[in-house]
């Protein structure tokens, strides 16, 4: 059964290595119900609200599966939360859901918006909290495995161990994993995200831009 493992959030901390100088990366585990509104969990806030935040990055999702994975790259263990996500999952592909997917969790109706894209402050937060983060952002980008984010459709409380749902499936075989590769490994992937109703602006912009281009 698909569900929740654990809810995670943080607010921003000063922190000098980090672009803004303060980052949200480090999530802490929260026992019990969270509320979810329209930009995202009780307790988390975004620090760098000029690349991430909003309606269309409201919740961000990894899953168990992925972080074990990694576990077994890094050759040690990687806790619930490390990679900054919101909601850790288990029993589900979270990389293989449709861009447009609607999950119920809880009380609260999700649907899947866009990607991630590593950047250079969670190379060094990977590094700063013991882990290899050589080449980090390229190793990472290579698996294209980013976890999706997540539009909030109806509001309501979370809790580890809610089951999640798959309600709506769109059908045009765009996934989170089919995004992440056109936007930043094989920009060749890029018309097909125009099969995408409601694209987020910027995908949309950069795969009319390269039909331009071409």
């Amino acid at each position: 059964m698909a569900h929740i493992l654990s809810v995670n959030v943080g607010r921003p901390r000063e922190a000098a290595w980090a672009g803004i100088g303060r980052t949200s990366i480090d999530k802490t585990t929260v026992s019990g119900a969270v509320r979810v509104g329209r930009l995202g969990l009780d307790g988390d806030e975004v620090s760098d609200t000029r690349h991430h935040g909003g309606p269309d990055q409201a919740v961000y999702v990894f899953a168990r599966e992925d972080l074990d994975h990694w576990e077994g790259e890094l050759g040690q263990p990687i806790p619930d939360g490390q990679f900054g996500e919101n909601l850790t999952t288990s029993g589900i592909d979270v990389n293989e859901a449709e861009i447009g997917e609607r999950w119920q969790v809880g009380e609260v109706l999700l649907e899947v918006r866009s990607v991630r894209t590593p950047c250079n402050d969670f190379k060094v937060w990977m590094g700063r909290t013991g882990y290899d983060s050589t080449a980090w952002v390229r190793r990472f980008a290579q698996l294209a495995r980013p976890g999706p984010y997540l539009r909030v459709l109806g509001e309501g409380s979370v809790r580890a161990g809610d089951e999640l749902t798959v309600v709506h499936r769109p059908g045009h075989g765009v996934t989170v994993s089919t995004m992440f590769r056109a936007l930043h490994t094989d920009h060749a992937l890029l018309p097909r995200l125009l099969e995408v109703p409601d694209l987020v602006p910027r995908a949309r912009e950069k795969a009319e831009s390269y039909l331009a281009g071409r």
